[in-house]
């Protein structure tokens, strides 16, 4: 703590000597002369003061220009005393998109998901675990609200295993193959198609399974035939909430996944792995209020 104060003593000296000058890098070079504040780093960025709404609306004679970042809706406000208002900063067209195999955070809940690149496809590698937790007895309805099975209604099985999800709830209600639906932005559900890309890439469905199954039995019971997940994939056991809205089979046994394409107005087609083979299995005719996982594909 006293070495804190010290270097606070310190800056406040600087800052208040005339014409003084502030470097702030690793590499201990001068600041550059037209600068009052000269920040160098190739690892790190620069972080301003993070309110939210009612902090910033409630701010004391905020100086003209005063810059913050609003964490309410996640945009930037610059203070213009002139008329009295905060202004949004406006974003460019520009922007950064995560390289594939890192983690990104969905900022619809804060939620974290492991990414991995199979073949020309960037996957998530981890089931998507989005919404509000509704009973498996419940049907899972176009009300404006992302809603979600966890296995014997815990949450906590959610946290591990991801959320079940009806295939209208998965698509948002349209019938259209490919769409974002559920996904985060810059996500979308996969296609059948895209699914016998990624299986096909694995060697087919009769060895694809292993090379998608987490390894071991922590969460696959024994013997979890074939699981050596080189893709990475790491599908985990999830079961799934069967049309009579009971949570069928036992976790551990069977990982289920949906496809965004539908046959007919009243199947879809899925995925499904199981603990003692190491095939995918293909399927076209699971009814839609079966609740199923979900994985998404990179735009």
């Amino acid at each position: 703590m006293k070495n804190f104060l010290l270097a606070v003593a310190f800056l406040i000296l600087l800052i208040g000597t005339n014409n003084a000058q502030i470097g702030v890098n690793h590499d201990n070079s001068p600041p550059d002369n037209s600068a009052m504040l000269d920040i160098k780093s190739a690892s790190r960025g620069l972080l301003i003061p993070r309110l939210t709404l009612t902090q910033i609306q409630t701010l004391t004679n905020p100086v003209n220009s005063l810059l913050v970042f609003c964490t309410t809706d996640n945009k930037f406000y610059a203070y213009l005393a002139a008329s009295s208002e905060w202004k949004e900063l406006l974003f460019g067209e520009g922007e950064i998109t995560p390289t594939c195999g890192t983690p990104f955070t969905d900022v619809r809940d804060g939620k974290t998901y492991n990414t991995i690149q199979i073949g020309t496809q960037c996957w998530m590698a981890q089931n998507l675990n989005v919404g509000t937790r509704i009973n498996g007895g419940q049907g899972q309805g176009n009300n404006g609200t992302l809603e979600k099975y966890c296995y014997a209604d815990l949450e906590t099985n959610c946290d591990i295993y991801g959320g079940l999800y009806q295939w209208n709830e998965m698509m948002q209600f349209t019938t259209t193959p490919g769409v974002q639906g559920i996904c985060p932005a810059d996500w979308h559900l996969p296609t059948d198609a895209e699914f016998t890309t990624l299986t096909t890439w694995l060697g087919g469905l009769s060895d694809a399974g292993g090379k998608m199954k987490e390894a071991g039995t922590a969460h696959w019971l024994s013997p979890n035939t074939g699981a050596t997940n080189e893709s990475g994939f790491t599908i985990l056991p999830a079961s799934y909430r069967d049309y009579l809205g009971q949570f069928s089979g036992q976790l551990g046994v069977r990982a289920a996944l949906w496809t965004s394409t539908q046959n007919g107005g009243t199947y879809g087609w899925d995925y499904s792995l199981f603990h003692d083979t190491d095939d995918a299995t293909r399927n076209n005719g699971a009814m839609k209020v079966n609740g199923f996982s979900v994985r998404c594909i990179k735009n």
